[in-house]
């Protein structure tokens, strides 16, 4: 999956980016408070987004 297109379903679902780090990107879901690292490479594995997304308390992909 596209790093884009994940972030982009992120979003829609109401999460935020917090703040950038080295190799990360971190979202927060404001809702629940949680959040998570999102890496930088431009293809996540699908399994990979599916965990963020369980993490997050969201829709997964």
């Amino acid at each position: 999956m596209k790093r884009r297109d994940l972030i982009k379903h992120l979003n829609e679902n109401g999460c935020v980016l917090t703040r950038e780090s080295g190799k990360y990107s971190v979202f927060q879901n404001p809702v629940n408070g949680k959040e998570t690292p999102v890496t930088r490479h431009l293809e996540i594995a699908d399994f990979a987004a599916r965990k963020i997304c369980k993490l997050l308390d969201i829709p997964l992909i």
